[in-house]
């Protein structure tokens, strides 16, 4: 075996929930960079996913893209089952070693006007989805692994039309704590990543193609501008390195200095 395909065969995995589009494909392809390969789902754009794993192929390393509704618990036990599928058919294993719990969607709703309908979505989508979903994966992912959950600027401060959104990612917050105690025996260090205001298409790209957006994100961040996508993505990528195995049970803005 030469050393390239040594590499390749030792190399470490990482599931990424909502890896072909914004922050979490920015992560995928950075993780690819540091010879990380990837399982990432997508909700329903395929080619957006496949273009995705074509990204991370072409930086040397193997990625697979498997469908999954991150909201809909029931469709969990089908999703471990293609997960276990794909790690024995491309890597010949039954375990992975990252889990970043990254899908999500924005909503935008004063508390007078959120509906039951909007809160139960967020909540499945950010909250219940994520415990269950990392539940269910969770004996496949190796001891000494790593979970990243992300979280928002938003569960610091508090803008008017943001109280569900925000209240999922405190949820989030809380729940990391507990798992990082929990999961502690095992040696799996657990971490919340809370990104402030980022150009990407999440939210519909207010932040991305709204200028008066924009200038105002700029405005109240210590750096001067709103986040892009290479602000999120390396930063991961690089808590999931070995120089970083010590950060357990922490939440980590990245957000520039954001409301500060």
């Amino acid at each position: 075996m030469t050393t390239e395909n040594a590499d390749k065969s030792n190399a470490k995995i990482a599931i990424i929930t909502g890896g072909s589009r914004g922050l979490g494909r920015n992560t995928a392809v950075h993780l690819a960079r540091k010879g990380i390969d990837v399982i990432l789902t997508y909700h329903s754009n395929r080619a957006e996913a496949e273009s995705a794993v074509s990204e991370i192929e072409a930086a040397g390393r193997k990625a697979v893209a498997l469908q999954l509704d991150a909201g809909n618990v029931a469709s969990f036990d089908d999703f471990v089952t293609k997960v276990r599928q794909a790690l024995q058919q491309s890597w010949s294993r039954d375990r992975f070693d990252f889990l970043i719990n990254n899908a999500g969607t924005g909503y935008h709703a004063s508390f007078a006007e959120t509906t039951e309908e909007a809160f139960d979505h967020l909540c499945n989508l950010h909250f219940k989805g994520v415990y269950f979903l990392t539940q269910k994966l969770l004996p496949h992912l190796n001891d000494g692994g790593r979970i990243v959950n992300i979280s928002s600027g938003l569960a610091r401060f508090s803008f008017p039309g943001s109280s569900a959104y925000g209240a999922m990612k405190g949820a989030i917050e809380v729940l990391t704590r507990y798992l990082a105690k929990e999961l502690g025996p095992r040696g799996i260090a657990v971490n919340t990543v809370a990104p402030g205001a980022i150009q990407t298409d999440f939210s519909g790209g207010i932040v991305r193609d709204n200028p008066e957006v924009n200038k105002v994100v700029a405005s109240m961040t210590a750096l001067g501008r709103a986040g892009l996508p290479d602000d999120i993505g390396p930063m991961i990528a690089s808590l999931l390195s070995e120089d970083n195995r010590w950060v357990n049970g922490q939440r980590i803005e990245v957000s520039g200095g954001m409301v500060i």
